[in-house]
């Protein structure tokens, strides 16, 4: 009983001292440990383009020297070809990377599945 008082406590004293990045991070990290079923969408203009479905997370790529952030962001997902929001029979999961500079795009949990 006195263990599952203390550590939302200590994890609350910590969070409190770090700073707003970390707080992020970790927030990050704890909300990819639930499995996060997110979803990307690629638009040209006002048009849907491509849309990938089942992403875990999508990272900030980082250089090799310095940990200064690239201006492009990654992950893997499922390449929703018919873009119907479902896995359907030969869509695979793939690797996709896409500029800070590129076209639009949207990031969100899929609102149907968990």
């Amino acid at each position: 009983m006195r263990i599952s008082i203390l550590l939302p406590a200590l994890v609350l004293a910590g969070a409190t001292g770090c700073t707003q990045e970390t707080q992020n991070k970790l927030g990050r990290a704890i909300q990819n440990w639930t499995g996060t079923n997110g979803v990307l969408e690629i638009y040209a203009g006002d048009k849907l383009v491509r849309r990938f479905i089942e992403i875990d997370k999508i990272s900030t790529a980082v250089s090799t020297q310095g940990n200064v952030p690239r201006p492009y962001r990654f992950g893997y997902g499922v390449f929703d070809e018919n873009l119907n929001m479902h896995k359907d029979p030969g869509e695979k999961k793939v690797y996709f990377e896409f500029s800070d500079y590129s076209t639009p795009y949207v990031f969100f949990e899929h609102p149907h599945r968990g």
